[in-house]
């Protein structure tokens, strides 16, 4: 299993991680199947969104005394009433479901303390301002938390808290479809048939800012509904094509500061094809194809970073050079980090020969020679 850095935060994260709801309403021997497949395969991070107390103590029993080489992403504001969940913004009932989940998962800390769905700007304002990331930070300053994230589906939001410097972790729902898609305040909007209806080209630029600030922030990325709730894995897709579980991670991981994929997992055979892409091949990871047929949706001239170019005759990597291109273009300069990342590549954008091979393997048609040299004009070399 690979590590990825998590962004700024000095943590290192699976790949793959395990999302929480296919734990819900199941028992310790699920639990302990589950576990032992993900531990076994190096998976070692898990996103606890629900604060389902019985699931919290049977995730906490299959960990045992591996909680120490395990990375816990717990969210902050919501609670358990009435045996059921509930989001909340509200300290008195925020703060004692916090407290107990950690009595429950039987630990003092956890690594990420997510503040829960932040999907409008009225509730970060109400998020920043109101005492909930001032409580966060306070338990950051106390060590009960390693860093501070928040959790968002609506890009514009998102962005606003990234910027504001206090955010370390991004939870955040990436997958092709939703990807077309501008931000807006109505999570179910990424999931209404009526959304996917008009034609749709390109990645929303809101979106792509996001990806590529965060990138340039040093906010790691864990993601969520990387298959859209399933329906990606489907002929009835918005897209109007299935992909394989495989593919829809490696886009996923693709985008810029992504770092670990939350896989919602109901069964053991479900987990397992997460984990197929830690071995899987090139074109098994490949979704460049697919999209390309997409009847639905087009990303035509937009680079997607799927190496489709190579090989360079100057062994440029193309979509590496765009990739930090993007980053510095979105700045409006050249970040220290990424003019490092650049100098280090072994071949740089002043080495195209113009020679267009590049450009005629291309599934999206994106006019690499040009930004080649834009890149080179950019970078000095």
């Amino acid at each position: 299993m690979k590590l990825r850095d998590l962004g700024r935060t000095g943590l290192k994260v699976s790949e793959i991680g395990l999302g929480c709801e296919g734990f819900l309403e199941r028992d310790d021997a699920f639990t302990r199947e589950m576990f032992s497949l993900a531990l076994e395969s190096g998976v070692n991070c898990m996103d606890l969104y629900s604060p389902d107390p019985d699931m919290h103590r049977r995730v906490g029993r299959a960990l045992g005394a591996a909680h120490k080489d395990f990375l816990y992403q717990a969210h902050l504001c919501t609670v358990w009433q009435d045996g059921q969940y509930k989001a909340t913004r509200k300290l008195k009932e925020i703060v004692p479901s916090f407290e107990g989940m950690l009595r429950n998962l039987g630990t003092d800390y956890v690594d990420v303390g997510m503040i829960h769905y932040v999907d409008s700007a009225a509730t970060w304002k109400r998020v920043s301002e109101g005492g909930i990331l001032e409580y966060a930070l306070k338990l950051k300053q106390q060590g009960v938390i390693r860093a501070v994230g928040m959790s968002s589906h609506n890009p514009d939001v998102a962005l606003q808290a990234v910027k504001s410097g206090a955010i370390e972790v991004l939870m955040f729902s990436v997958n092709p479809c939703y990807d077309l898609l501008p931000g807006d305040e109505d999570v179910n909007k990424l999931f209404e048939e009526e959304s996917y209806k008009r034609p749709l080209f390109n990645l929303d630029p809101a979106r792509e800012e996001l990806y590529e600030t965060c990138q340039r922030m040093g906010v790691g990325i864990t993601v969520m509904k990387v298959y859209g709730g399933g329906d990606l894995l489907t002929e009835n897709s918005p897209a109007g094509k299935a992909m394989t579980p495989v593919q829809c991670i490696h886009y996923a991981l693709t985008r810029p500061a992504a770092a670990s994929v939350m896989v919602g997992a109901h069964s053991r055979g479900e987990l397992a094809a997460a984990l197929a892409y830690e071995d899987a091949t090139e074109a098994e990871r490949d979704y460049a194809q697919v999209f390309a047929s997409f009847p639905k949706m087009s990303w035509k001239g937009h680079c997607m970073y799927c190496g489709h170019c190579a090989p360079c005759p100057k062994h440029i990597d193309v979509a590496t050079v765009i990739k930090f291109y993007n980053l510095a273009r979105a700045q409006g300069a050249v970040p220290e980090t990424v003019r490092e990342h650049y100098a280090a590549l072994s071949a740089k954008a002043g080495d195209c020969i113009a020679c267009g091979a590049c450009e005629a393997r291309c599934p999206f048609g994106v006019k690499v020679i040009g930004n080649m040299r834009a890149a080179k004009e950019m970078f000095g070399s």
